[in-house]
């Protein structure tokens, strides 16, 4: 199975690319997951030209293509402004808009404090339940003092369960039959 991992981390190093990596061993413990991370601080201008132009620059693509065919994806965003970085939703913005029906994504955030945890439920699980996502029930935030501290890897277990658990009913394109939800979960109940 494959893993994508998205990371709108801007700085190296960087606490979202931390806990980026952090979620995607925990999915691997849970079922071995080829793994790819996207940086979009990579992509950064070439997501800005595609938004002017029209068309995605080599890497860009490249990126479009490994979430589009990926069997999860991992999303992780700073807090910005009491949301996700402007970055993340431009890529966002950019892909495909059948690319991500069905998909099961672990969402995850990280701030300098825990007073900006309900960007996972007030700005990113609605991104993507608009997306038509299958989004995962456990999110991740971890602000500054949640590293070292107990807690963060007990949340980082459980929400890498469910997504290591729904990926092997996950759409594996643009296009293909999306199972609805309600028989996914009747499948893992089996």
């Amino acid at each position: 199975m494959k893993l994508v991992v998205v990371s709108a981390g801007l700085s190296v190093p960087s606490s979202t690319r931390l806990l980026a990596d952090r979620l995607a061993a925990a999915v691997d413990r849970h079922a071995p997951v080829d793994i790819e991370v996207i940086e979009l601080r990579e992509l950064a201008v070439e997501i800005a030209h595609n938004f002017t132009n029209g068309f995605p620059g080599k890497g860009l693509a490249a990126a479009q293509d490994a979430v589009a065919g990926a069997d999860g994806l991992v999303v992780v965003t700073p807090v910005f402004s009491a949301s996700y970085s402007g970055l993340f939703k431009s890529f966002f913005d950019v892909l495909d808009k059948e690319a991500l029906v069905g998909k099961p994504v672990l969402i995850g955030a990280t701030g300098g404090t825990g007073r900006h945890s309900l960007v996972l439920e007030h700005a990113l699980r609605p991104l993507f339940a608009y997306l038509r996502a299958v989004v995962v029930p456990t999110g991740v935030y971890a602000a500054s003092e949640d590293w070292g501290a107990e807690g963060l890897a007990e949340r980082i277990e459980r929400a890498a369960g469910e997504l290591a658990a729904l990926m092997p009913l996950a759409p594996r394109g643009v296009g293909e039959t999306v199972v609805p939800f309600a028989e996914q979960l009747a499948a893992l109940q089996r």
